[in-house]
């Protein structure tokens, strides 16, 4: 079995923890996860599983999620500060290029690194992209408002009804748990990485507009799904690969299938190492 390894960084604001497995091959790059809000890196173990037999793979948890430090104030939360993150990992492993691979808010994450240092990325695979009107937004940004402590437990209920109401094909309860666990080690500052990813419209969209790497993007059945779609004519290189049949929590309930999917789709854009 491929073992995975935990692993902590030196980051803007203190440490970065990250999972780690596979080794390193010749002529393949690294690949680097960048998780959804309000999880971390947690969320790619099965699917570390199964691709890190083929390759290196790299999930960090963002600043204020999992086991990484927390920003000083919300502010400083933004898509620009996970992407340096994820670069900080990959300079402090001296990885000079590397495969990029983002769910939700990480779809972002990784576009942002893609611009600041085109040279040093190959390949993108998201899961989603949302391209959102502002109203849109504006409703996403109310649905997700910080639900306050009370003694009745309000948030954590509210919580887990959404997860349950989200509950993809195929998800355990021991998935989905494992799923609100996550959301929990947020904290008070669950959901600064929603609302970095919705301040992040549009360099989102100028960043699928521009970016000349090969880019593909998985559409399951989710929140985003119709919105995903509008990505497709922005694509110099790439498409928008619609999968009807999975839903949220895919990769734990179909790890290999989705670690052959999303390495094949890297692979399909590789350019000689």
């Amino acid at each position: 079995m491929v073992k995975i390894r935990r692993v902590y960084f030196e980051g803007r604001y203190g440490q970065v923890h990250a999972y780690i497995t596979g080794e390193a091959r010749p002529g393949v790059l690294p690949l680097y996860c960048a998780h959804q809000s309000p999880k971390s890196g947690l969320e790619f173990e099965s699917f570390m599983r199964a691709a890190g037999r083929e390759r290196l793979v790299i999930a960090p948890d963002y600043p204020g999620y999992g086991m990484s430090d927390t920003p000083p104030s919300e502010d400083l939360a933004t898509i620009e500060l996970y992407a340096e993150t994820l670069w900080a990992v990959a300079d402090q492993l001296g990885h000079g290029k590397i495969d990029l691979f983002g769910n939700h808010t990480g779809a972002k994450v990784i576009a942002a690194m893609a611009m600041d240092r085109p040279e040093a990325v190959g390949s993108l695979v998201m899961i989603s992209a949302a391209i959102l009107t502002d109203e849109e937004r504006a409703a996403f940004g109310d649905f997700f408002t910080p639900i306050p402590l009370d003694e009745a437990g309000t948030r954590y209920t509210t919580m887990w009804k959404r997860i349950i109401e989200r509950r993809g094909p195929g998800t355990t309860l021991e998935m989905l748990g494992r799923s609100m666990m996550q959301n929990l080690l947020g904290g008070e500052e669950y959901e600064w990485g929603h609302a970095a990813a919705f301040a992040w419209g549009a360099p989102f969209e100028r960043a699928l507009k521009t970016l000349k790497h090969p880019i593909t993007i998985l559409n399951p059945t989710d929140d985003l799904t119709e919105v995903t779609r509008r990505a497709a004519p922005w694509l110099k290189n790439g498409e928008v690969l619609e999968k009807p049949e999975w839903g949220y929590n895919f990769m734990d309930v179909w790890p290999e299938e989705s670690a052959g999917l999303i390495l094949s789709c890297l692979e399909r854009g590789a350019a000689p190492v």
